[in-house]
């Protein structure tokens, strides 16, 4: 079993990974700056305590659920919303191929164009993004086409809003390393929706 120190060091990893521009958890193999002496100081170790025990061996995953849904606090991590961002995130990942194809269809019933789908007009968000903001495709989705598509550095230039923006695109970019996926069988359905 995990100790609650190792639980906070992967908890700052992440925290940093997902909230930082300059810092990548997988280069950096998890490590980070976190001392014995400051997590002692914490008023809130007990957290990590038991959410080391709960998810023994599934806590990176849990942490990425957590992040990925902007829970940053480790006491927000607590609840039941937490336990639901969980159930969801692996859903989601044991059935990537099956979420993304569902998406894909979505994207399929839009009255548009394939390319107009992902680009930025008049400085407004791209309408794959609007959707995935509206709950009816994943980020995964979003995630899986900019690492096929590169539609993300492409159009971000082109967006005017500079509030949310920048969160939005860090929280893509900082999950493409957790969303594994077969890129060959992500053409093959996204060709089949769009030829």
């Amino acid at each position: 079993m995990m100790d609650p120190f190792e639980s906070y060091k992967l908890y700052n990893a992440l925290k940093l990974h997902f909230e930082t521009d300059g810092y990548d958890a997988v280069k950096y193999n998890y490590k980070s700056n976190v001392t014995p002496q400051s997590f002692f100081k914490r008023k809130d170790k007990y957290f990590f305590a038991k959410l080391a025990k709960k998810y023994n061996g599934n806590l990176k995953d849990f942490y990425i659920s957590q992040f990925v849904n902007t829970e940053s606090y480790v006491g927000d991590m607590m609840d039941e919303e937490a336990d639901k961002h969980y159930t969801n995130y692996k859903r989601i990942q044991e059935s990537i191929h099956r979420v993304f194809s569902i998406d894909i269809n979505k994207l399929g019933e839009q009255e548009r164009k394939f390319d107009e789908l992902f680009k930025s007009y008049h400085g407004q968000l791209p309408l794959v993004i609007k959707l995935w903001l509206q709950d009816e495709i994943s980020l995964e989705t979003v995630v899986i086409l900019d690492s096929i598509l590169g539609f993300i550095e492409r159009e971000s230039d082109k967006i005017s809003d500079t509030i949310i923006w920048p969160d939005l695109k860090r929280r893509i970019n900082k999950y493409k390393p957790f969303v594994n996926y077969t890129k060959d069988k992500c053409m093959k359905l996204l060709t089949n929706v769009f030829v």
